[in-house]
């Protein structure tokens, strides 16, 4: 099991109660998402005590790093109600509303436990975990990106542009790069259109780093950005970049 809390008395606390549970085992102790999502991915346990709300990365993000697949059973615990908790009480295995007593804590284990034991399969409950997110925040925020063995957080506000190549998209951020599973096509809906716009069949720029557009040859037009990159806009999407242009200075 793994415990997942940024405030120290919470997870010590869910440490102490455990204590008394002789069938349950303590492979994971950690105070932030990012950390979360490496220790899942390593120690792969079969239940995750899990913060919803965390700085940088939350809980709802760990589920998406990590993918219905192949995460593990979930109690979720946070000391905030705003969250609808009763909307995602029948997504995940359980919930705790800080602060918890014992016997809650208890009922939570013990509804993770016959569950365990009856091999249910928690994929299609983390599905519908996934869909309430989804609905909660239309856009994405964050981009986790793996490389290598490490997974990176991605702001979507400090990306300046984006190229594809083939099955993958080559993020631009500052002097940094990096390459993102996804084409295009299935990247571009899931980034907010008032800030990102497609100029191209292989582009997607964020408006806020954009300069200028001026004409180029043969009727064609460039973008400029602050950084000075220039980027090739493409016929079929003049429109809809002028529109956005318009909307954003609207």
């Amino acid at each position: 099991m793994v415990i997942v809390d940024d405030e120290p008395w919470a997870r010590k606390r869910i440490a102490t109660l455990l204590k008394a549970e002789t069938d349950v085992e303590m492979v994971g102790e950690c105070s932030g998402g990012a950390e979360a999502v490496r220790t899942i991915t390593e120690r792969v346990p079969d239940l995750v005590f899990l913060d919803v709300q965390m700085p940088e990365v939350d809980g709802f993000e760990v589920v998406e790093a990590i993918g219905p697949d192949q995460m593990p059973f979930v109690i979720f615990a946070t000391a905030y109600d705003k969250y609808a908790i009763n909307a995602f009480d029948a997504q995940a295995l359980d919930y705790l509303l800080k602060p918890f007593d014992e016997e809650r804590f208890r009922k939570a284990l013990s509804r993770a436990r016959r569950e365990f034991m009856e091999k249910t399969l928690a994929e299609r409950t983390l599905r519908g975990l996934l869909e309430s997110v989804e609905n909660r925040q239309r856009f994405l925020q964050r981009l986790a990106i793996r490389s290598g063995g490490s997974i990176l957080f991605l702001k979507a506000a400090d990306i300046d542009w984006g190229e594809a190549s083939g099955n993958y998209v080559t993020l631009h951020a500052g002097k940094d790069s990096h390459m993102l599973r996804s084409t295009m096509n299935a990247l571009e809906p899931k980034l907010d259109p008032d800030h990102f716009v497609r100029i191209h069949r292989s582009t997607i720029v964020n408006l806020d780093r954009v300069r200028k557009m001026q004409p180029w040859f043969r009727g064609e037009q460039v973008l400029v950005l602050k950084d000075g990159t220039r980027l090739n806009v493409g016929r079929a999407f003049r429109g809809k970049l002028l529109q956005q242009i318009g909307n954003a200075h609207s």
